[in-house]
Order: C-alpha cells, then sequence, then structure tokens
C-alpha cells in the first residue's frame, strides 16, 4: 500500500497586480508561501499559519483555488490546498529577517511572477487565482455543533445545549472561522447556536448578536432574508449561525445550491458587492 500523500497548504497572497512569492534557497526556487499541514490541523488554519511563518503578514482567506498534486523526490506524493488570500494589516515585507528556509520574500508584478515562479504548477495556480485577485468577503453559514437529543431534553428546546464533543466541535471552530476574518457573529438565540460560536469571540473579542428569527421556533423567512441581505451587504466578515432546518432558508435567500451541513459544518460564501463569487464547504 502507497503512503498517505504529504499534506500542505498555502495561499496565493495578492495585491492589486502584485503577488506575494517567497524563495528557498535549500531548493532555489520561488514559489508561493506554503507548508505541511501539522498533525490534527485544518488545512485552512495551516494556509494563514504557513503565510505568516515564511512572510511575517497576517492574512485572510478568499476563494479556493485547485489542489496541487505532484511526486517529490522521494517518491511520495504530496497535495496543496491553495486558496486566494488578502493581507489583513500592513503588508510591508520590507522588515523580514531571511533565514535557511526562506530568504526572500517579494512583491512581484503578476506579469514578472509568470517568469519568476519556478514550476509549471506554480503558474498554472496563479492563472487561476487571476480573475478571483478582486477583493471578497466571507458570509459563513455555520450549523451548530453537536447538541443533545430532542428525546433527552424535557425542557424548552430553545434551551437545549451542546454536548461535550459540541463543546469540543466549537473550539476547533475558532481557528477556521479566524481564516476568513470573520469579525461578527450573528446567531440563532437558541443555546446551542450561541454556544458553537461563543468560543471564536471569546477568543477574538468580536460581538456576537442574537437573532430568535434564526431559531427553529421563530423563523421567518421574510426577516431571514432581510438579515442576509444585510450581511451581504455589510462589508463585514461574518458567521451565521443557524440550524438544520432553517438553512434552506439561508441558502435560498443566498440564491445558492442547497448542501447539507453536518453538526459544525459551514458553508462559507465568498461574496464582492452583494454577488456570490464562491463556495466551499468545511467540517471542523
Amino acid at each position: 500500500m502507497e503512503p498517505r500523500d504529504v499534506r500542505a497548504a498555502g495561499a496565493v497572497v495578492t495585491r492589486g497586480d502584485d503577488v506575494l512569492l517567497v524563495h528557498r534557497p535549500k531548493y532555489d526556487d520561488w514559489s508561493f508561501p506554503k507548508g505541511k499541514v501539522d498533525a490534527g490541523e485544518h488545512v485552512l488554519a495551516a494556509a494563514v499559519r504557513e503565510v505568516a511563518e515564511e512572510t511575517g503578514l497576517h492574512v485572510r482567506l478568499g476563494p479556493a483555488l485547485s489542489q496541487q498534486r505532484y511526486r517529490l523526490a522521494t517518491g511520495r506524493w504530496k497535495t496543496v490546498d491553495y486558496w486566494t488570500a488578502r493581507v489583513v494589516g500592513s503588508d510591508d515585507v520590507g522588515g523580514y529577517q531571511p533565514n535557511d528556509e526562506i530568504d526572500a520574500v517579494e512583491w512581484v508584478d503578476r506579469k514578472a511572477a509568470v517568469s519568476r515562479l519556478t514550476y509549471a504548477h506554480d503558474r498554472a495556480t496563479l492563472a487561476e487565482a487571476r480573475p478571483l485577485r478582486r477583493r471578497t468577503r466571507a458570509l459563513v453559514v455555520l450549523r451548530h455543533a453537536k447538541a443533545r437529543s430532542r428525546g433527552s431534553w424535557t425542557r424548552d428546546d430553545r434551551f437545549r445545549p451542546l454536548l461535550p464533543i459540541g463543546e469540543a466541535q466549537a473550539q476547533r471552530l475558532v481557528p477556521l472561522l479566524a481564516a476568513f476574518d470573520v469579525t461578527v457573529a450573528h446567531t440563532s438565540s437558541s443555546t446551542r447556536c450561541v454556544q458553537t460560536v461563543t468560543p471564536y469571540a471569546d477568543a477574538t473579542g468580536w460581538p456576537v448578536k442574537l437573532h430568535d428569527e434564526l431559531s427553529e421556533q421563530d423563523a421567518s423567512v421574510d426577516a431571514v432574508v432581510d438579515l442576509v441581505d444585510g450581511l451581504l451587504d455589510s462589508g463585514e466578515g461574518t458567521v451565521l449561525c443557524t440550524h438544520r432546518p432553517v438553512l434552506p432558508t439561508v441558502l435560498d435567500a443566498l440564491q445558492v445550491p442547497d448542501v447539507k451541513l453536518e453538526p459544525a459544518a459551514m458553508l462559507v460564501v465568498h461574496h464582492r458587492k452583494g454577488r456570490v463569487v464562491a463556495t466551499e464547504v468545511h467540517r471542523p
């Protein structure tokens, strides 16, 4: 049986017509910032972490790009997950300190980058990223984490809490939401939804806004549509946490195909000027 692929993650970080490239002295090559996924680490978190470690810049991820898969000199296969990305905060790399792994970090004009990149698969990834280089924001549609069963709960269903496994799922969501620079959480007022987004709010300090109209008992199509329209116009990175029966209404309001989300799974909707650009599904 062949060994599992080496897993890695990275980003094509853009700034207008410029793209961020790194030089690795060990291989004398120019490529995008990327690196191996740590054991137990989600690829989203790995992509953001590797960009920070290799360039000193903090980024938020945009639409996903096609995976790269190629054979290493050792004979093993390597799979790399890539996203487009934008810098959060300063994009100055002038103070970068060269090291044995990365000895140069540069913003390079896209046309020049085509020639600078060492590998054909990176040039193909750059071409794929070009139409997606315009700034987008993420609206993360999140199904609440694993909760106690209805049959085991005798009180008002609005107060049904998460199970311990659901609490663990909520903790694992923290770096995933951070990868898309979520700055506000809009959630059903039901306990299990509030508990799902609370770890992220506690870790980041970003606000949580409760909505009865996102709960199973009080869901309103008109109110959900108005809320979604407002979030698309807000220009903020947002998470909207709700229940399985309410999800079809949310997705209809977004005009995206219906998807079946497991507990704690999320549909990331990348949008620009009120228009959906791309979507992707992730599980913690």
